[in-house]
């Protein structure tokens, strides 16, 4: 029995599978590359040749794609990154009291007391504070991504950038090359930007306890973790599965909501790799929302609609598969 977890995100899509046990045995990482079902059928692709399709027990998915995932896979729990992000934490260590994301297009903190989300605050406008703000200055100095960590640990005099802004900073740390300083002070530099700006903007007024989580793509980022832990003062853990921790997350409630309901998993199978899937899209013209409706088939038959603020094509999807 296997639990599938698939979180649909800007910049990643991530899939994993859990055991009985809710042990991690399988963990993929895909660049969405801005086609989101193109992704998840590659990670599915990826688990068809180990698994068989009666093997999954659940499904759940989460992130911003969180509904194209379960129109495609046939999921059976959808929940947003708040909550996927904190069950997978505290299921990994109940002393957690703080998590700090950071993704490719968002950042989030989340604050658990006993378990339990207490308060959260997410990042959806600015991109100094997300990842796209590291990797378009890594592109523009010339420098792998993944080497930017290691960079900015070997810094003496890390640089202050102004991190306020993404357009500032970029202006900053070209003004700041101009005058000769090395790489390394301008990687760390714009690493501790970051950090003041994603503290400045998401954590003001919030007391940060440990014990301290640091999850999403960016937590491989050394630098970044150095500079949480210089400006909070405390230890900033990183934990094992850190890039998949909202899959996993939703892979364990997909478990526990069929446990609960003593249901079967809803999941389509791999079978539907071998389906064209597309999607269309229609303006609703029944009141002043004027939604815009995404639909998604498979073999010209729609299997999943949503984005409608009532729901009410979601519902009359619902009843038509009934």
């Amino acid at each position: 029995m296997y639990y599938m977890g698939i979180d649909v995100g800007s910049v990643s899509t991530n899939v994993v599978l859990l055991d009985g046990c809710l042990e991690v045995i399988e963990e993929i990482y895909l660049q969405s590359k801005g086609s989101p079902i193109k992704s998840i059928c590659e990670g599915l692709e990826k688990l068809k040749g180990k698994y068989d399709s009666k093997q999954i027990s659940g499904v759940g998915t989460t992130g911003s794609g969180r509904n194209i995932a379960a129109a495609v896979t046939g999921a059976d729990i959808i929940k947003n990154e708040i909550t996927t992000h904190s069950i997978a934490a505290s299921y990994m260590d109940a002393e957690v009291q703080t998590i700090l994301e950071i993704g490719g297009q968002d950042s989030k903190v989340i604050l658990l007391r006993n378990g339990v989300i207490s308060d959260f605050a997410m990042n959806t406008v600015c991109a100094a504070g997300t990842g796209s703000f590291l990797d378009r200055q890594a592109e523009r100095l010339g420098i792998a991504i993944g080497e930017l960590g290691n960079m900015a640990l070997k810094s003496k005099v890390p640089v202050r950038i102004a991190g306020r802004c993404a357009v500032f900073a970029e202006t900053d740390i070209i003004h700041k090359q101009q005058l000769g300083y090395e790489k390394e002070d301008l990687i760390a530099g714009l690493c501790y930007a970051l950090v003041r700006n994603y503290l400045s903007n998401l954590c003001k007024g919030k007391e940060i306890k440990d014990k301290v989580f640091f999850q999403g793509g960016v937590a491989a980022n050394q630098g970044i973790k150095k500079a949480f832990e210089d400006i909070l003062d405390k230890e900033i853990i990183v934990p094992e599965h850190f890039k998949v921790m909202g899959a996993i997350g939703a892979a364990i409630l997909s478990k526990e909501a069929l446990e609960n309901e003593r249901k079967k998993t809803m999941f389509k199978g791999f079978n539907i790799l071998k389906g064209k899937i597309s999607t269309d899209s229609f303006e609703c013209q029944d009141c002043p929302n004027h939604c815009e409706v995404i639909r998604i088939y498979s073999n010209n038959t729609m299997i999943g609609c949503f984005s409608d603020r009532c729901g009410k094509y979601q519902i009359s999807d619902a009843k038509s598969k009934i």
